[in-house]
Parts: C-alpha cells; sequence; structure tokens
C-alpha cells in the first residue's frame, strides 16, 4: 500500500519547521504568529491553544511536542533546545510549562543520576496527535484541485526539499 500524499506533505512541512531560521527579533511570543487569527483552523484560537489548559503557548512549544514524539526515548533539555531551536533556558521553560500543564514528564536519566530526560504523557500525546490531525486536513483541503499525480509529485519533490534543507 502507497502512503497517502497529504500525510507525506504534512510530514515534510512538519519537518520543514524544526528547521526555518529564527526570527532576528527575539522569542515567538513576540511577534504576531501568520495563523493566530485564522487559518486551516478558522476565525478561532491555532491548535496549539488547549481550551482545557488555557492557552499552550507558541510555536516553539509546539515543535517541542513535535520533536518529542519524532524522538525514539524520552530526551534531555539540551536535546530538546537543539531539536526546537532555542537556547537551553528557554527550552528548560518550555519544559517547565509543558510539565505543568501535564504535557509532558520529567524522568531520571538511567546514566546520570543529576540528569532528568522529558517525554510526553498520554495528555501530550493527545494534544500533538489532534494538531498533527488538523495540519493533515488542511493540507488534503489544499490538495482538492490537484490531480493524483500533481499530489504525488508535490509529496516527492517536497520531501526531497525538506531533507536538502540546511540543519543550521
Amino acid at each position: 500500500m502507497t502512503s497517502d500524499p497529504a500525510d507525506d506533505i504534512a510530514a515534510a512541512l512538519a519537518k520543514l519547521r524544526g528547521r526555518r531560521p529564527r526570527p532576528p527579533f527575539g522569542p515567538d511570543e513576540h511577534h504576531h504568529h501568520p495563523h493566530s487569527h485564522g487559518g486551516p483552523w478558522g476565525r478561532g484560537a491555532p491548535p496549539w491553544t488547549d481550551p482545557s489548559h488555557g492557552r499552550f503557548g507558541g510555536p516553539a512549544r509546539l515543535r517541542m511536542l513535535d520533536a518529542l514524539v519524532a524522538a525514539s526515548d524520552a530526551l534531555s533539555v539540551s536535546e530538546i533546545a537543539e531539536a526546537v531551536g532555542v537556547d537551553q533556558p528557554r527550552a528548560s521553560r518550555l519544559v517547565q510549562q509543558a510539565t505543568q500543564m501535564g504535557l509532558v514528564a520529567r524522568e531520571p536519566d538511567p546514566d546520570d543520576a543529576r540528569r532528568t530526560r522529558v517525554r510526553l504523557t498520554p495528555e501530550g500525546e493527545k494534544l500533538i496527535s489532534s494538531f498533527r490531525g488538523r495540519r493533515r486536513d488542511a493540507v488534503r483541503s489544499a490538495l482538492e484541485s490537484f490531480t493524483e499525480a500533481e499530489r504525488a509529485d508535490l509529496a516527492r519533490l517536497l520531501a526531497k526539499f525538506a531533507e536538502a534543507w540546511p540543519r543550521d
């Protein structure tokens, strides 16, 4: 069975999001996010806002959850900082906030008792799964006017582009 081009495109877009250059004017919260008043989820709040928790936060927090999903094991704060594209103090704050919300949990590092590792909780998995579903639905909607061949070509080319995108 071949994969769904919409899933492949959504995955390539997510990969590119994690590699985008950081803005020169400061952390994510201090600038307008292009989807804060619209986008594929409507005029309401963006998907990283969870009504049961209040505002979850900006794109950096979402990238942190994405990194934890993509990891095969729990990550250190340093590994999260690298994956998200922020400095270690910012990564620590992201982890602390997500811990308070019940989205991630800290656990002892089995190799170094002085360190902790971070993993998603079931609540965090539920939130990121919801967002990924919305992203996939948005991609499918955008692809409605494409032919099957165009969808497959776009998925292939975008995956190749994302793979070649500079990592720093």
